[in-house]
């Protein structure tokens, strides 16, 4: 297109800023798509979505994250369910890095007879769990939420100076 017009300084310039503006968008949709859905989730399934998730926050050097997968390799998980525990995963360690101060964390998923836990600990400065009964943030309604969705149960173990425990049951 811009070697079939004759155009002035200016339009060339404000071309070549549509452009760029174009080319950042694309790049942001992207970016978007991928956090909805990451890549590795729809092609390798749930587990090394998970496992890359914490070696990229490893590689940003914000926390230390140790990933156990327990007895899910080649498990089929449905993919709504797939995409609503790698969210969990994913908010439990934001909260961690956001409010926990914590310098190492474990996440673990597991496949039981019946259904799937995940647990996720940290030992970060901890909290009193009975401020999630009134004002748990908007994270904390989110994991409930998607808990409450996949018929599961939830329990968090934490004390101010003692980290923090997350264990999740699924039944699948």
């Amino acid at each position: 297109m811009k070697g079939n017009l004759i155009m002035t300084p200016e339009n060339q310039q404000a071309f070549e800023r549509s452009m760029d503006m174009l080319d950042s968008s694309i790049r942001e949709m992207r970016r978007v798509a991928h956090n909805m859905m990451p890549e590795a989730l729809v092609k390798f399934g749930l587990s090394t979505a998970i496992r890359d998730f914490c070696e990229e926050i490893n590689r940003s050097g914000a926390l230390q994250v140790t990933y156990q997968s327990i007895g899910m390799e080649n498990v089929p998980v449905e993919q709504s369910t797939a995409i609503a525990i790698y969210r969990i995963v994913q908010e439990l360690i934001n909260n961690t890095m956001k409010h926990a101060a914590a310098r190492t964390a474990i996440v673990q998923l597991g496949k039981t007879g019946e259904g799937i836990n995940i647990t996720v600990e940290d030992d970060g400065k901890g909290f009193d769990p009975v401020i999630l009964k009134s004002d748990g943030g908007i994270g904390w309604s989110n994991i409930r939420s998607r808990v409450e969705y996949l018929k599961g149960k939830m329990d968090v173990q934490s004390a101010p100076g003692k980290g923090t425990s997350v264990h999740i049951e699924l039944t699948t």
